[in-house]
């Protein structure tokens, strides 16, 4: 009987695919992070001091260590990629039986890059931040379009103050279609995930805001009651003067 057993899980193992996930997520839309990622009682809080860079530089060093990934060197074992179209692979053509991952390099991020200003806007109050959808196997967050980051103010209630002012690096705050679909990490194992950096230019001084960075794509949701991450991330900032 024992025998028999083991034969019968060995021709179980042998009709599972290596190279889809055992786990398969149930989500449909991905969920976002957000980095520097400091979080108090309720989420996200990220506060500082434009005069004392003790408050600062922290937050600066958890931007450089996260990039260090997107370095060149980092990147080396994957591939230009310049179309903006859906990255199909239906075969195994990249080294040792996987497929082809697409670079994304630090420089993408320019003024947020911490090659231009490694300080990344914190000594200015004029801050990057971050944003990274997580990983779902073979999701397409569209068909046609790339998918963007967009920043406002959270519940803005005063109709006369300003919108939030930002920049987005890439332009447009995109995610390029051609780093999707994900094939899993058997497949893909140098595959990093598309960043957007947020620029923020006009948070105001001295007053903790209410801050969320939505992903608008044809497949990704952002009003998940249940999940507060889901296609979005929202945090408290306060800058101090």
């Amino acid at each position: 009987m024992t025998g028999l057993f083991a034969l019968c899980i060995y021709s179980l193992m042998c009709t599972l695919d290596p190279y889809t996930p055992d786990y398969q997520d149930r989500l449909k839309s991905p969920g976002v992070t957000l980095r520097p990622d400091v979080y108090g009682e309720k989420g996200l809080d990220i506060s500082y001091n434009i005069s004392d860079n003790k408050t600062w530089t922290g937050l600066v060093h958890t931007l450089h260590d996260f990039l260090a990934g997107y370095s060149p060197e980092a990147q080396e074992d994957n591939i230009n990629c310049t179309s903006e179209q859906v990255f199909t692979q239906e075969s195994f053509m990249g080294p040792n039986h996987t497929k082809f991952s697409c670079k994304f390099t630090t420089d993408m991020l320019q003024n947020c890059s911490g090659l231009v200003d490694p300080n990344f806007g914190f000594a200015d109050g004029k801050p990057c931040f971050i944003i990274k959808m997580n990983r779902i196997v073979r999701f397409l967050p569209s068909n046609k379009t790339a998918p963007r980051v967009d920043c406002t103010f959270l519940d803005q209630q005063d109709k006369d103050s300003q919108p939030l002012q930002v920049e987005y690096y890439p332009p447009n705050g995109t995610f390029s279609l051609h780093y999707f679909p994900y094939y899993g990490k058997k497949a893909q194992p140098h595959y990093s995930n598309p960043l957007v950096a947020a620029k923020l230019l006009n948070v105001p001084g001295n007053t903790e805001v209410d801050i969320v960075c939505k992903i608008l794509a044809e497949h990704v949701t952002f009003d998940n009651p249940h999940d507060p991450y889901e296609g979005k991330v929202e945090f408290k900032l306060k800058i101090e003067k």
